[in-house]
């Protein structure tokens, strides 16, 4: 499929509504295809009502959307919660992986572990070997983890989460690159970040803040992140072939399509050599 903008645009849906349908219908008026599957009406993927994801189903088909990638929100505790990370590994990936197959998507967002005051370096390692059996799950089922930097994790920087995947050393572990999320580590998220890890960098997701993530974020060109300059690296590097939006702000309808807007503008801004990808 030809699209107009150098870069396609997707959502995480539960950014527009956690009903899908509803997602759908505004995703639809704004151009979107491209989807995101996080929270539904019943849970959490992959705990989501079979009837549910029956609905859901039947709507990808009858619009001929895309899923673009499956965000179980596991790999958040500490490395201390052992039993808990063990069951997510264990249970909960591959269900998720399993859904992943039944939408026709090849990509599992995953985070890096909350690192606690004082942890020692070394579980640096456990880290890495935990996202390594992650990866090594996931590419029985032809899936990629991706690892989204977090803020006060152990994949926080893009550095810190490029050293990590790059350790694991299994192509199936990948970044979910998130600037804003890398904002107020000790890197600067664009350059500085995004150079350490443009070489791992599976999916983006989009949003922007003024005083970290964690505490609020706003529309995007109204924060802390270059997205201009982002966005521009991602084309002329020919990383990915398209972005998430995350808007993470309320109201989230009216913010989302501000978004969806904002970026697009961006995008007709882009070199003329890029506009189109195929």
């Amino acid at each position: 499929m030809t699209h107009p903008y150098p870069l396609a645009l997707g959502i995480v849906s539960d950014e527009i509504s956690p009903d899908f349908s509803e997602a759908v219908r505004y995703g639809n008026a704004w151009g979107i295809s491209l989807y995101e599957l996080r929270v539904l009406k019943s849970g959490r993927v992959p705990q989501v009502d079979p009837v549910e994801l029956e609905e859901i189903q039947t709507l990808v088909t009858h619009h001929h959307l895309t899923i673009s990638a499956l965000s179980p929100g596991i790999f958040k505790h500490p490395l201390s919660k052992k039993h808990e990370l063990e069951q997510e590994l264990t249970e909960i990936l591959p269900r998720t992986l399993a859904l992943a197959g039944r939408f026709n998507s090849r990509l599992v967002i995953v985070f890096g572990f909350r690192r606690e005051v004082d942890e020692p370096a070394e579980n640096r390692k456990r880290a890495t070997d935990f996202l390594r059996r992650a990866a090594e799950r996931a590419a029985r089922d032809g899936v990629t983890v991706a690892v989204e930097n977090e803020p006060g994790f152990w994949c926080d920087s893009g550095a810190n989460t490029a050293g990590i995947i790059e350790a694991a050393n299994i192509p199936s572990l990948r970044a979910n690159w998130d600037p804003c999320n890398g904002y107020g580590t000790a890197e600067i998220p664009f350059p500085d970040g995004y150079e350490a890890i443009k070489h791992l960098i599976a999916n983006v997701h989009v949003k922007d803040t003024k005083k970290g993530s964690l505490i609020e974020c706003v529309p995007v060109g109204e924060g802390a992140i270059d997205w201009k300059g982002q966005l521009q690296a991602l084309v002329q590097d020919q990383i990915v072939k398209h972005v998430t939006l995350e808007t993470h702000c309320l109201p989230l309808i009216e913010n989302s399509k501000r978004n969806v807007d904002i970026l697009r503008s961006y995008f007709s801004e882009l070199p003329a050599q890029h506009k189109e990808i195929s």
